[in-house]
């Protein structure tokens, strides 16, 4: 019908990223404020302001089940969120900002150096790193997961995406033919 049910207003700066959770019962929006915020979608109304990273949420999405979140920032981490609570439960990745092993986990020198041409893999219960997806030779702009979670898909600068199986963590696509840069897949 095009009718507007809501309009959520509460973020001080701009929104760039947002999620429904698997239920469609929440909304979660990231923003240049440096909070997500989840929403009920039949009330309208705000439900947690998730508070923590220092610099930009550029990035979010629910779990399977729905009941955590996951948010990325341009303050080099990765959060994972309770959604009942709105507390953070664990900060996955803290990449050190000046070229030493000095956050949370240590990083190899070739992430440092290169830390936008692979895919971290963590596990978000965790926090443990289990594996360095490689292979585009410019920056992967986004990754997702198969519904199914066998599957994990890339997408770079570098104009190819890539899926890897998620248990052995190998390639098993290249998927190549655009000219210029990928920068969403799903």
């Amino acid at each position: 019908t095009g009718k507007c049910y809501h309009t959520f207003r509460g973020h001080s700066a701009e929104i760039v990223c947002l999620s429904f959770n698997p239920q469609s019962t929440l909304l979660a929006t990231g923003s240049m404020d440096t909070t997500a915020k989840l929403w009920d979608l039949e009330k309208g109304e705000e439900v947690a302001t998730l508070n923590g990273h220092s610099a930009e949420v550029i990035a979010l999405s629910f779990n399977t089940t729905g009941d955590r979140i996951i948010t990325g920032s341009f303050d080099h981490t990765v959060a994972v969120w309770d959604v009942g609570t709105g507390r953070e439960q664990n900060v996955l990745i803290k990449m050190p900002t000046n070229n030493s092993a000095t956050g949370k986990y240590k990083l190899s020198k070739e992430a440092i150096q290169c830390p936008c041409l692979c895919v971290q893999l963590w596990n978000a219960v965790t926090g443990t790193h289990l594996a360095t997806l490689a292979g585009h030779s410019k920056e992967v702009l986004d990754v997702c997961f198969d519904y199914a979670g066998q599957r994990i898909a890339t997408a770079s600068a570098d104009g190819s995406a890539r899926v890897y199986n998620a248990g052995t963590k190998q390639c098993i696509a290249k998927l190549e033919g655009h000219e210029d840069e990928i920068s969403k897949v799903s």
